[in-house]
């Protein structure tokens, strides 16, 4: 069987151009390396080299088995390389799950900064909506969560890093019936139009929804995105974040009303598996800062 050592001399010969080159650099004598050579060809059942007065040069067989032998050697390099990282903390990817409610422009920034900052760790990034948040974190699909509840729905060895509360804005379009009315508005009055909500991605944890009334019509999307559209053009009613809704506040496409029975704040935080941390995830959670800078770059 061919050794890592058989490929290494085959390779140098190749570079060299000759067997006595090839013997100086390994302070071996010619005849060793000749002689090793022809055990190489005769396990293989090829000649690899055409010999002839002072130097050799690879047979058609010999190119071919020069080139591969060159990228198993380079593979081995990197399969050893990456298991000294690992066992230094090392690993080759990193996914986080963030909900729908952060910033979308702050998602960018962290994509782009841990681009620069890691050249062989890949960034996997997910895009959840409530407790899907939670399960891509339970189930190992994802290393942290940014932005998840802190009402955890399910059991394990945690650590958190507060964001603070996600304030609500009750919205209705600004050709809405309800758009003029002046009182707080009640939930008998509030349950006559569809409730715009978002889709939990969660799969096995219980799902969650934005707002709901009993026997209330639901008008199910898939994002903050999709939520702003059906709001603007009429179609329902219901809460979104104040820092996703404040754009569309302001320019009078939406009109935030009064309710009798408001949405209380909704704590989130950041979350992670305890234990130690690898270096990648440890700069992950320095870049993110601390409760402060969490909460007015991401939620507010």
């Amino acid at each position: 069987m061919l050794s890592i050592e058989s490929l290494q001399l085959v390779d140098l010969i190749a570079r060299t151009g000759s067997f006595t080159a090839a013997a100086k650099a390994l302070h071996r004598v010619p005849s060793a390396v000749s002689y090793a050579v022809r055990n190489i060809e005769e396990e293989l059942g090829v000649e690899l080299f055409r010999r002839l007065h002072r130097t050799v040069v690879l047979t058609e067989a010999g190119h071919h088995f020069v080139d591969e032998a060159r990228g198993m050697l380079k593979k081995m390099d990197e399969i050893k390389r990456e298991t000294l990282r690992v066992a230094n903390g090392w690993q080759p990817s990193l996914s986080i799950a963030l909900d729908n409610i952060v910033c979308a422009d702050r998602i960018s920034a962290l994509m782009a900064d841990f681009y620069r900052h890691f050249d062989n760790v890949e960034l996997i990034v997910r895009i959840e909506v409530f407790n899907g948040v939670w399960e891509a974190l339970v189930t190992g699909r994802s290393d942290i969560a940014i932005g998840a509840t802190t009402a955890v729905p399910v059991g394990g060895d945690f650590q958190f890093r507060d964001m603070g509360s996600i304030e609500w804005a009750f919205l209705v379009s600004r050709n809405h019936p309800l758009a003029t009315v002046t009182t707080p508005l009640s939930n008998d009055v509030l349950a006559a139009f569809p409730s715009i909500c978002l889709e939990d991605t969660s799969r096995d944890i219980p799902k969650r929804t934005t707002w709901l009334l009993p026997n209330q019509r639901r008008l199910v999307v898939p994002d903050w995105l999709r939520a702003i559209n059906c709001f603007t053009e009429g179609l329902g009613i219901g809460y979104m974040p104040v820092h996703l809704a404040r754009p569309y506040i302001e320019s009078g496409a939406l009109v935030e009303k009064t309710v009798e029975h408001p949405k209380a704040p909704a704590p989130c935080c950041v979350a992670w598996y305890g234990g130690k941390t690898p270096p990648v995830l440890d700069w992950v959670l320095d870049y993110l800062g601390d409760s402060e800078k969490l909460h007015r770059e991401w939620i507010s």
